[in-house]
């Protein structure tokens, strides 16, 4: 029997653990990559025990166990330092079996490039084109000789935000909106000890996540209009932030200027009514792009990756059931991660009227740990297809 060929377009986290994903189910797959090489860029990023047992099944847990840094008890505070909430983490390990894990982008891309076959890898290829019929598929892109085209059984649309799959195949589909925020984020040397831990302000906010080898991953994020940018991002922040709490005064000033990403934060308002197109197949942000307010963006990637390669197990020949399989397992719960994380930043960072700062503060405080843990968890409590 010939081994089906799946084509995956978009070389970024959900791409590969998608190419992957596949890959151990027997598909021969290639992955497109419209940038010139291999790389992932960002900063860090945390890992919930949803993401870690998807990647568990994807056969990374020994090189992602000592790569990542499990994270320190924190929790929520303000921008004095007040502690409004905390994480325990035993009882995390207890409510979930594992506690959230820290790593830098690049290093998680990394282990999963180096579990795919290097020659099923090609980058500045970019695709024009998808054409799906009832029994295949074909992808024309352009890459560094020039026009190629493919034939494929399956096409899996793994080209983020942006995607041109999506606005090809789902033109109904608005473009993404902005969600009112803009971001910054960087990756530090910073040997010393701190916790995971988010600090709000009025209509702002600040957090902080180790990602092991001495390093830390923080981001800041303000409510603000769309497309500004500053001559000086890290003075920017400084601006904002730099008379919040130690130690968010220490890690910027540890910051080289040179590494501060800034990015307004956009997200797909229109939910789509299937991620599947006949052979194609959305996954990560270009079929649920969402706010990063649960830290879940990743996360839902990488378990869209595993359902699919657990749904297209059975080869080319069942493909239909089984990109229906995977619409109806990931759809419902994508989406609804979707609209929680754009309603959580509202009442997060988003929030800037005193009274209903200062009625958030009094109800974090109120309320007990274990409640507060599972208000903040519940997306994590999910297990992959035994299959």
């Amino acid at each position: 029997m010939d081994e089906p060929h799946a084509v995956v377009v978009g070389g970024g986290i959900g791409g590969l653990s998608a190419a992957l994903a596949l890959h151990r189910r027997g598909w021969r797959v290639t992955v497109l990559e419209r940038a010139p090489e291999l790389r992932e860029v960002g900063a860090g990023l945390t890992l919930m025990a949803n993401a870690l047992r998807a990647l568990d099944a994807l056969g990374l847990s020994p090189a992602l166990r000592s790569s990542t840094h499990a994270e320190a008890p924190g929790g929520v505070r303000d921008r004095r330092g007040r502690w409004l909430s905390r994480v325990d983490a035993a009882e995390m390990i207890r409510q979930l079996g594992t506690s959230a894990l820290g790593i830098h982008r690049a290093t998680l891309h990394r282990l999963l490039r180096e579990a795919l076959p290097a020659s099923s890898l090609h980058t500045g290829a970019e695709v024009e084109h998808v054409e799906s019929e009832t029994d295949h598929a074909t992808v024309r892109y352009r890459g560094p000789d020039g026009p190629r085209t493919l034939d494929a059984d399956l096409v899996v649309g793994a080209d983020g935000l942006r995607s041109r799959l999506r606005a090809q195949l789902w033109p109904e589909i608005p473009a993404p909106v902005y969600a009112g925020s803009t971001t910054w984020r960087a990756a530090i040397a910073f040997p010393d000890p701190i916790p995971t831990a988010i600090t709000w302000g009025p209509a702002a906010e600040f957090g902080m996540v180790p990602i092991g080898e001495g390093q830390l991953y923080w981001y800041a994020a303000i409510t603000a209009p769309p497309g500004g940018h500053a001559p000086d991002e890290l003075a920017a922040v400084r601006d904002h932030f730099g008379a919040w709490h130690e130690p968010i005064p220490a890690l910027l000033a540890a910051t080289p200027p040179g590494v501060v990403l800034r990015n307004d934060i956009h997200y797909l308002a229109t939910p789509l009514p299937s991620y599947v197109r006949g052979r194609v197949a959305l996954l990560g942000d270009a079929a649920h792009a969402m706010t990063p307010n649960l830290g879940q963006g990743a996360g839902q990637a990488i378990e869209d990756a595993v359902v699919l390669g657990a749904a297209c197990a059975g080869g080319a020949k069942r493909l239909p059931a089984a990109l229906a399989a995977y619409d109806e397992q990931r759809r419902p719960r994508s989406q609804s991660i979707a609209r929680a994380s754009l309603r959580a930043g509202r009442y997060g960072q988003q929030l800037r009227n005193p009274v209903a700062l200062a009625v958030r503060a009094a109800a974090l405080r109120l309320t007990p740990p274990s409640a507060t843990l599972r208000s903040m968890t519940w997306c994590a409590d999910w297990r992959p297809p035994t299959n």
